[in-house]
């Protein structure tokens, strides 16, 4: 089954729907930049160039800008890097970009020819040739393939990077799109195959059907050469859902069974799930925080992120169990669901996919990765573990559902990412490609620790360091967390931190803070809505923690993260301005009270509350929204406060409005807005390769020098 529609970008290294933008604003003495949410009027788009001119010229001048992002480039365009896998119709396809191919395209070789050092790819899709031909700057957004045959897909391309995708039908046997296929215009869809003719799609059919989140909330059956007119209604929400949108799903197994699903999210975390049976659509009967994840052997799996009792057995939040088929098609308003595994004291799941006929999960424990194979045996389930390494990030790369084989990427922070091709049947594992290093990692050392927070509660942190750093302070350290929407951080290698920051002396420290899932559904529940304030609360002991090891010194130490990440590092940035010497905020959320009105934020309300229907909620983020909480006579650090233009998800006006709100205080910040990129770094490599080269510049100017 495909990932559902991620909520925030969890991390940097660093439809027809409407923009990110709002309606005019009528000026508000109470907020004097809310001129800047439109976001692409003339007099807003000035205020952004002028601002991106003085950064570039400060930070371009430094003698080590062009290293940086020469050394960001070629890492993230090195053609020796591992190409990510997918399996589809026996082959193995890949998306590419290198410095020669900036939007990348799509190709296929063989499996045995993958295994090769050099493999022999034919080209499915170009995406710059086909920019060439349609004048367009398309960013390639993936493929919805059509189960069990996969002679099609619904290609789905972004204009400049951001959520809304058009899409466009695509013939996998030709490799050429399909004329008089199947098309849908710019719009935040949801999209499932039915069968090779029908196509189920949430989307905006009249002007207005659209949630106050902006997202579909109408699901229509659309057969093969109807308009989009002559599409017959399946179900429909309301336009106060909230999350992503009324989402439709046609999940399969191995054999051809498949189950055909429709969630309705209620709000960020909870949603209603209906399956769509002869009888109609029938709700199903789980909690409102768990999900259908995949389907085994006639097997429907179900992720729990809150307990389940249903025919006499409770089961924990965090768990993985199961109900048959033919029961989830008959009766779905009375299970019996039966366990798969339970989390212990200091688990949590990672991750689930299938095989053929294989469940393959894969655990965090204390935040180190393992990974464990299921096999359907008579009413329960068989396991074995995966033989791993230790101390490393576990993922599924990609798992093929006509044989027992899956790829699986292992990496660490000073490991780098090596894919192994696993036999699921007999659990061996053979290295396929490793990743060249792209650091010298000779000289440092990974530890994890742990720092008591505000509550008493440990909170694990790793450090990667130099093993002969001297413990007096002096240390520049980079850190950084996520803190939000159940999203683990995991140990990971990565060429461009450990080249342009850990080779050149830098420290890096990664905090595992609640509000992610490191420990499960209970460690990111700690830090919903009002309760959020201990979240930033873990952070601030990492950081103290430190101090009182001697890693580092507030002179020393900057910080950085983007989207809730961006909300983390300004909360830090507002609330403890003397604990750090850098703070680079990313495509972050910044205005908590104006959130609701900005690009997707009323989407979130699950995550940090609503502000307009509960007075707690307004109170608690008046005093916490970095928007809000900016003060004269304070002395901040020099912050890199960075997003993009076309970033539909969370929207460039926060970052906007916050740098406004300094400018006006005569306090010193840099601010630079990338004019595509949708919620990332940049919508190309060097669109990317640039913001890696300005945030690490001004990262040595405050840190080392």
């Amino acid at each position: 089954m495909r990932l559902r529609f991620l909520p925030l970008l969890a991390a940097i290294a660093l439809p027809a729907i409407a923009p990110a933008q709002t309606a005019p604003q009528t000026p508000d003495p109470a907020d004097p930049y809310i001129w800047l949410e439109e976001f692409r009027s003339p007099k807003a788009m000035e205020w952004v160039e002028r601002h991106n001119q003085v950064t570039t010229n400060r930070l371009q001048a430094d003698s080590r800008y062009a290293r940086n992002y020469s050394e960001a480039l070629e890492i993230a365009g090195a053609k020796d890097r591992i190409p990510e896998p997918e399996f589809i119709r026996g082959e193995i396809y890949n998306f590419w970009q290198d410095p020669e191919h900036l939007r990348g395209f799509w190709r296929k070789t063989t499996l045995t020819d993958y295994a090769c050092s050099e493999p022999h790819w034919k080209t499915v899709l170009d995406i710059d040739g086909l920019n060439k031909a349609e004048h367009k700057s398309w960013v390639f957004k993936g493929a919805h393939l059509l189960k069990p045959d996969e002679t099609r897909c619904l290609i789905m391309l972004s204009d400049g990077g951001e959520d809304a995708i058009i899409a466009r039908e695509f013939d996998l046997e030709k490799d050429k799109f399909i004329d008089g296929g199947f098309t849908l215009p710019r719009g935040k869809h949801r999209i499932a195959w039915e069968d090779k003719n029908t196509l189920l799609i949430a989307t905006e059919w009249a002007p207005g059907d659209l949630t106050t989140s902006g997202y579909p909330f109408i699901v229509k059956r659309l057969k093969r050469g109807q308009p989009l007119s002559a599409a017959i209604e399946v179900f429909r929400g309301t336009k106060d859902d909230g999350g992503y949108g009324v989402d439709p799903a046609v999940i399969h197994d191995g054999q051809g069974r498949s189950l055909a699903l429709i969630e309705r999210p209620l709000d960020t975390f909870r949603s209603e799930h209906y399956v769509l049976t002869k009888r109609g659509t029938e709700r199903l009967a789980i909690p409102a925080k768990a999900r259908v994840v995949d389907l085994v052997n006639a097997r429907v799996i179900f992720r729990l992120d809150e307990p389940w009792t249903a025919a006499g057995k409770t089961f924990e939040g965090g768990s993985v169990v199961w109900t048959a088929l033919a029961d989830t098609k008959s009766t779905p308003g009375a299970l019996k669901p039966t366990l798969i595994w339970a989390p212990g004291p200091r688990e949590a799941l990672n991750g689930v996919t299938s095989t053929r006929d294989k469940l393959l999960i894969s655990v965090l424990d204390n935040v180190q990765g393992k990974a464990f194979v299921y096999t359907p045996s008579g009413h329960g389930w068989k396991h074995e573990p995966l033989q791993l390494p230790g101390n490393i990030s576990v993922g599924f790369a990609a798992t093929d559902d006509k044989s027992n084989r899956a790829f699986i990427n292992v990496s660490g922070f000073l490991t780098p990412t090596a894919l192994s091709l696993a036999d699921a049947d007999t659990g061996a594992l053979h290295t396929v490609k490793t990743l060249p290093p792209k650091f010298d990692a000779s000289r440092d050392v990974v530890e994890q620790f742990e720092a008591a927070s505000s509550d008493g509660t440990k909170i694990p942190y790793f450090v990667v360091h130099r093993k002969d750093d001297p413990l007096d302070g002096s240390t520049p350290t980079l850190m950084t967390a996520y803190g939000g929407f159940q999203i683990p951080r995991t140990p990971r290698y990565s060429g461009e931190t450990g080249k342009l920051w850990l080779e050149r002396g830098g420290t890096f420290v990664l905090a595992n803070i609640r509000g992610g899932g490191e420990f499960g559904p209970s460690w990111h529940e700690a830090g919903l809505g009002v309760k959020r304030q201990i979240i930033y609360n873990d952070f601030v002991a990492v950081a103290k923690d430190l101090f009182a090891r001697k890693i580092t010194s507030p002179r020393r130490l900057g910080i950085q993260g983007g989207s809730n990440g961006g909300l983390l590092m300004g909360v830090q940035f507002t609330q403890h301005p003397e604990l750090w010497n850098a703070v680079i905020i990313s495509v972050p959320l910044l205005d908590m009270i104006r959130i609701s009105k900005i690009a997707a934020g009323a989407s979130w309300q699950g995550e940090y509350g609503d502000v307009n229907a509960d007075p707690a909620v307004k109170a608690f983020w008046l005093k916490t929204s970095p928007y809000h909480n900016l003060r004269l006579g304070t002395t901040y650090p020099e912050p890199f406060i960075f997003t993009t233009t076309k970033d539909d998800r969370v929207g460039p006006q926060h970052a906007r409005k916050f740098a406004a709100r300094m400018e006006e205080m005569g306090l010193p910040f840099l601010y630079y807005e990338n004019t595509e990129g949708g919620h990332g770094a940049g919508a190309d490599l060097k669109q990317a390769a640039r913001t890696t080269a300005l945030t690490t510049t001004y990262l040595q100017e405050k840190l080392m020098d």
